[in-house]
């Protein structure tokens, strides 16, 4: 077994390839609803900011540009609802995936000694990357249901994410306001992966960085943001991080020395997307329409589901083996993620994802009458 193999699990898509095959052999093609990829095209504007930028022949910066800087903060403060944000409280990095796999090690956790050993908690349900930066870091690392169970002694990352990925259960505020005390209490670092803010349906998500939650402050809290869901952007890698700037300035240090830099056509296009709220609005609709025709079906169809009030996903159960329901959708035509991919908790669960196309998703709801 290779030196990489023994730190890192299984890549779980690998497993689910066979389910894979038996769904693209349905006669009128597959529906592929497992993974959380857009589908919809890149908003016009977004397209010219970057076709604009495009004669860019020198290096970017780390950083991002002035521009960049001040799309962020602005928009963090117009929709997140955090106060005095400055350009030493934002960092632009490269598709937020990135970030949550190197961020244990870009903070200089590892497995420290037999007796004091760094760990990074996350949820019992949880997008496997928080796991992956951990195992990178040499890092221990603990999973959980609500963090203020744990034990805080040499927790040194506390990974938020609501709304959740794959559940989409939202933290209410006064949930993340008494976590956020209980971590500061304990001196643990908190990132709260918010990349799914904007899609909430039967919930309003909150940001910690919003006052009500933070007291004002951002000592030891930052808070992580995508534009992949919210604009298309996956193919853009465009992400950003809000919070700490004691967190902040030493990551953009070590980025720095790494060449962690989004490309200039991409800051561009960033500043474009974050500057408008109509076209998430469009997209958010569109989301909208096809969450209810796949939930109408799904539940006509015998599935069960919880949570699901935020995020681009419907976390669905037949109280059986998720392998099994993949099993069954697939003779269908219908591609989904099965739940322990997420944690041993899922196994009862699969996945559904919204990112398909408006007709696919109708081949979809057909397939389950």
């Amino acid at each position: 077994m290779s030196a990489v193999s023994e730190r890192l699990p299984t890549f779980p898509w690998d497993k689910l390839e066979p389910y894979k095959k038996t769904a693209a052999a349905h006669p009128d093609g597959i529906v592929d609803l497992s993974v959380g990829t857009p589908v919809d095209p890149v908003p016009d504007l977004i397209q010219k900011a970057l076709i604009d930028a495009a004669d860019s022949p020198g290096y970017p910066t780390v950083w991002g540009t002035p521009a960049l800087r001040d799309a962020i903060t602005g928009w963090v403060g117009r929709r997140l609802g955090a106060r005095d944000v400055t350009h030493r409280h934002v960092l632009p990095i490269v598709g937020s995936k990135e970030l949550v796999a190197w961020l244990p090690t870009q903070l200089g956790l590892g497995p420290g000694t037999a007796t004091s050993k760094d760990v990074v908690a996350y949820p019992r349900l949880a997008y496997p990357t928080y796991e992956v930066g951990a195992r990178l870091a040499r890092a221990d690392y603990v999973v959980y249901d609500d963090p203020r169970d744990l034990d805080p002694t040499n927790l040194k990352l506390l990974w938020l994410n609501s709304p959740s990925n794959p559940t989409g259960k939202v933290l209410s505020k006064q949930e993340l306001t008494e976590i956020v005390a209980w971590a500061r209490a304990h001196g643990v670092l908190v990132f709260s992966d918010e990349c799914y803010l904007e899609l909430g349906w039967e919930a309003d998500p909150v940001s910690v960085l919003h006052p009500d939650v933070n007291g004002g402050s951002y000592d030891g809290i930052v808070a992580v943001h995508s534009l992949s869901k919210r604009s298309n952007l996956a193919g853009y890698r465009a992400a950003f991080l809000a919070g700490d700037p004691a967190v902040l300035g030493p990551l953009l240090e070590i980025r720095k020395h790494g060449g962690m830099m989004t490309s200039a056509p991409t800051q561009a296009a960033v500043v474009a997307a974050l500057s408008d709220d109509t076209h998430v609005q469009e997209q958010r609709e569109r989301y909208a329409s096809r969450r209810a025709l796949l939930r109408e079906a799904l539940v006509a169809h015998g599935f069960r589901i919880e949570h699901s009030e935020a995020s681009l996903y419907l976390w669905a159960t037949r109280d059986e083996s998720c392998w099994q329901t993949v099993s069954h959708l697939a003779d269908r035509g219908i591609l989904v993620a099965p739940g322990d991919f997420y944690g041993e908790a899922g196994e009862n669960f699969v996945r559904v994802a919204l990112t398909a196309t408006d007709e696919r998703v109708r081949a979809a709801v057909e397939r389950l009458s």
